[in-house]
């Protein structure tokens, strides 16, 4: 029944998923419970309510559910649902989840470990659960990760890992990642120099909404050093 409600729910049948999940869920299914708490955080299928969400997630993290103690974590990052702002609670919950291979709540745990935000600073485990995240495809971890490496930060700095990692971040379509490989080459780190190849990527970050990159193909426009 399960995957019923999943299927329905990747249909966009949100009416069948959420009477499904709802079952399932009074039945202390702990997977149902997680996908419910979404629907009814995101207004899918019902009305938005995060209370609502926050009970479910709270139901279905007790069973250490990877996504209900992920989802549960945004809440207390944002003090949503009725709980108060809690970065290390929401540093907890995204651990336990990130031990589960959840990428985004990896990635969040990097993140907050990198900035020292609910918990103490540390470069190193940063770059360690970036590499984890980065290694199930999420491209903002490479990107990060990459930064990491050029900046000399919890690894040994290395321009040609700072590469790889930028050239994926780049290749899934992330304009930070567009802009920072762009820098490479326009520098000649990690790669030959090549301001063309620069140029190109410099361009295609600002197509993706890059402010840096805007304005330096908006500046290049004005100095007529390019047509478009």
């Amino acid at each position: 029944m399960i995957q019923n409600a999943h299927n329905a729910y990747n249909s966009q049948d949100y009416e069948t998923a959420f009477k499904l999940y709802s079952e399932l869920a009074k039945d202390g299914n702990a997977d149902a419970q997680a996908s419910l708490g979404y629907m009814y955080q995101m207004g899918q299928g019902c009305d938005k309510d995060d209370a609502k969400a926050l009970e479910l997630y709270t139901k279905a993290a007790e069973a250490k559910q990877p996504y209900a103690l992920f989802n549960l974590g945004i809440l207390y990052a944002n003090g949503l649902g009725g709980v108060a702002h809690d970065q290390f609670k929401a540093h907890e919950l995204y651990m336990q989840a990130a031990i589960r291979e959840v990428p985004q709540a990896q990635f969040e745990v990097a993140l907050m470990l990198e900035r020292g935000l609910g918990c103490v600073q540390n470069y190193s485990e940063a770059a360690f659960w970036y590499e984890e995240a980065a290694k199930r495809g999420h491209l903002e971890a490479f990107n990060n990760l990459g930064t990491l490496y050029k900046d000399d930060l919890g690894v040994m700095q290395d321009d040609r890992k700072c590469f790889i990692c930028f050239s994926r971040a780049a290749e899934g379509g992330l304009a930070q990642g567009l802009y920072n490989l762009g820098l490479l080459y326009d520098q000649g780190v990690g790669c030959e120099q090549d301001h063309d190849k620069a140029l190109d990527l410099c361009r295609k970050a600002a197509y993706k909404g890059h402010e840096k990159a805007k304005q330096i193909i908006k500046n290049l426009q004005e100095d007529g050093k390019i047509v478009f």
